[in-house]
Order: C-alpha cells, then structure tokens, then sequence
C-alpha cells in the first residue's frame, strides 16, 4: 500500500537525575560530596533512506520515545546518555509541525534532523557544595525531553510530472519511455497511487518521471484522487500535460486543457507557474471531427506560449521527440526544489506557571506548575531539603492562597503526591 502523509507523536528520552553521595575512603575523613551528574536523554533523529518509498511504517505505529538518560552515582560518576531513536523516512520527506503546518525540515535536503532534542542530566550534590554548606543532601532531577506532533509528508522526487484527466494514457506514456511497469487498464482511476521511471534520453542524459493519478474537476478541493498526490509534483521542475486527443469518451481537449490548468493554479499557483509541455496523445485514433479538436487544442496551447508534441504512446508514435524535447528543457532549468524550513521554535517560559489548588474529599491538592520541579529537586530525608521546600511553598504565596481558600489547621495538604499536615 502507497502511503504519503502520515502523523506521529515523537518523545525525546528525559535527562537521568544527580547523585546524593559521600566520598568515603579509608584514612580520609569527611571526604565530601561526590554525587555524579545524570546523562542527557536521547534525541529522536530522522535520516532518510533511498530504500524507503512509502511512509507505509507510520500507518499502525503512530508514537515513538528515545530513550531516557541513567542516573548519577557515587565518586562523581555520570550517568550513561539515553540512546537516540533514528526513525529512518523515505528521501523527500517533508516534516512539519502539526500544530501550526509549519516546515521542519525536508528530507531531500539534510543527512540528519533532530526532531526532538532529549533533556540535560541533572547536577549531582557535588556541584552544590560552599564554605558554609559543606555536605549538601540534594541534587538537581534531569530535564524532560522535548515531545512534539509532526506530520510526515511524502513528495517525490521527480524532475517530470505527468498531468492529465484519467484515461488519458499517462501511465502507457511512462511504460513506454521508461522501465517502469504500471498497472494498465482501459477505465478510469486504473492508477491509485504514484509510480516514478527514469527515462534515458541518449549521451548520458536521464531524468525521473512521474505518473500523477488522473486529475478530474475539483481536484484541489478534494474531488477524485487528484487533492491526494497534487503534492507529489510540487518538486517538479517541469510539468507534461497529457491530453486525450481523440476525444473518446465525448470529452473537447481543449476544454480538458483549461480545467487541468485551472486545478493546478487553485492548487498552488506556484505550480501553475511551472513550465509545462503539451502532448496530445491517442493521435492514432482521430477522425474528422477529432482533427478539427485537435486544432482548437493546439491554438489554445500555442496562444499560452506552450510547446505542443502530438503523440500516441500506445503506438510508439512522437514519444522519442517529446523525450527529446523534455531533457533539453530541463537542462535550461534549475535543479529539483526543496522546501526551506520555517518553522520557529515557541519561546520557553520565562518562568512556569502557578500550580492548581482544589479540594477534594477534605485533601488539598496542589499540582502542575513550577511546583512540580521543586518536588523532583528535593530530597524529603533530608531536613535541610525539607526546610528549603517549606521556605519555598511559603515564599512563592502557595501557603497564602490555601489560606485564602480556607485551609484549616491540621488540614491534609499533598503537593504533587507528598502529603503533610497544614501547620501555620
């Protein structure tokens, strides 16, 4: 199954805690404080892979964590770094931002994104250590990594895009001028998703062509497969508009003409800006009445400043001149686009927001906010820990709003699962 967009959740490893410990020594007293530092949490790396061309792994696996750093320990041992998750996507892979559509990165482009960052080591009690606080009992809890949405958005990387209403022969054209083997049928959306073929144009020349499921009207609003793989000729550096020339299925080329260039510019008139060559195809099949369409075609093209290659690709007929014309316009044109990131990381808070006071059940609950970094940084068996956690409830008007609310003496008040008795 051919997948091009998928969205996942990333979660980078959270930094590993500092150390609370002693250097003990035989014939040294008092050693001192030697706790070690917790490794970083790892990071969430993507790399693309030319061997990848669908996002077909995405489709059932939708989160995905690095892993977390290891704590400190004693004689000032630093706790090992949590290891990187690399999550490997096909090569031209654009990544955005779910919440704003902002672009990451694109794939085509870099070896190696780091999509979310993991979060630092905490201190051990080593570093805490002053003149006057000689034997510090605590140390600093590490960091959380950085967690995000992303979108995954497949655009291949083609020099060529083939355009056209269904049936119109695109993926008989691609057969033709290629090695690739799509699926063909004689009804319309016979293609459903997208199939690439190198074409070799002669003295080392090549290019990437790709088949684009058949546009119908309303594409760029939805209707048909068309809204699903616009996105696949973004890159594209030129555009080949197939048209049915033998008007078959009761349909004027030169009608077709018009709407397909109408749903590319309200797709993206950057890609109606496009260069774009004509083929009428089918050639083989006309008749009187069909000619005389095929003229109108050919004015209508001409009066846009087009090239116009008559062609039927069943029959082997003009596909070699239209090959021919292809490689010398793309050597006139500038390399495969890519998508430069704009994404702007949202400015940490200066400072994390008050916590949550409720009641329930006679049990004040005080969570979120700044309160719970000072739970995680704090070493409750120890009592000059505790007083710095008291010292700090009061000093940041914790005590004051629960008093506001009616806190009583004796109350049971519990920060972030640590439960105390309320004493004034």
């Amino acid at each position: 199954m051919f997948v091009d967009k998928a969205a996942i959740e990333i979660k980078a490893g959270k930094g590993g805690n500092g150390a609370v410990a002693f250097h003990r020594e035989k014939y040294i007293a008092a050693g001192g404080p030697d706790g070690g530092d917790g490794g970083d949490g790892g990071d969430v790396v993507l790399i693309p892979d030319a061997n990848m061309s669908t996002l077909m792994d995405f489709r059932y696996k939708r989160k995905y964590a690095a892993g977390n750093g290891m704590d400190g320990a004693g004689k000032r041992c630093s706790g090992k770094r949590g290891e990187d998750l690399v999550i490997r996507v096909p090569v031209g892979t654009v990544v955005r931002d779910r919440a704003t559509g902002a672009v990451m990165a694109d794939m085509s482009a870099c070896q190696r994104f780091v999509a979310a960052k993991g979060g630092s080591g905490g201190w051990g009690n080593a570093h805490f250590a002053t003149p006057t606080r000689q034997a510090p009992r605590f140390a600093k809890a590490g960091l959380p990594g950085q967690e995000r949405e992303i979108v995954l958005e497949l655009k291949l990387l083609a020099d060529v895009g083939l355009v056209g209403f269904p049936n119109v022969g695109k993926s008989t054209l691609l057969s033709v001028v290629s090695r690739a083997r799509p699926k063909i049928a004689d009804y319309h959306f016979t293609t459903l998703f997208p199939n690439l073929g190198v074409v070799y144009a002669g003295e080392g020349r090549s290019f990437v062509m790709a088949d684009i499921p058949g546009i119908i009207e309303g594409a760029s609003e939805g209707a048909g497969l068309g809204h699903d793989f616009l996105r696949h000729i973004d890159r594209c550096r030129l555009i080949v508009h197939v048209v049915d020339a033998s008007g078959r299925e009761g349909r004027d080329p030169a009608e077709d003409f018009d709407i397909i260039n109408r749903e590319l510019k309200e797709y993206s008139p950057v890609l109606a800006s496009r260069p774009m060559l004509v083929a009428a195809n089918k050639c083989d099949l006309l008749d009187g009445e069909s000619r005389a369409r095929l003229e109108r075609l050919e004015k209508r093209v001409k009066e846009a400043g087009m090239a116009f290659f008559q062609i039927s690709a069943a029959a082997h007929q003009g596909t070699e001149e239209l090959t021919r014309a292809i490689a010398y316009r793309l050597t006139e044109l500038p390399p495969i686009a890519t998508f430069a990131p704009d994404y702007v990381e949202p400015e940490a808070p200066a400072e994390l927001p008050d916590p949550e006071i409720n009641r329930e059940d006679g049990v004040w609950y005080v969570d979120g906010g700044w309160v719970e970094r000072l739970v995680e940084n704090v070493n409750f068996g120890d009592y000059e820990s505790r007083m710095y956690f008291d010292r700090t409830l009061r000093e940041r008007g914790v005590f004051d709003r629960l008093e506001a609310l009616g806190v009583s003496e004796g109350d049971t008040v519990s920060v972030c699962g640590i439960a105390f008795e309320y004493r004034r």
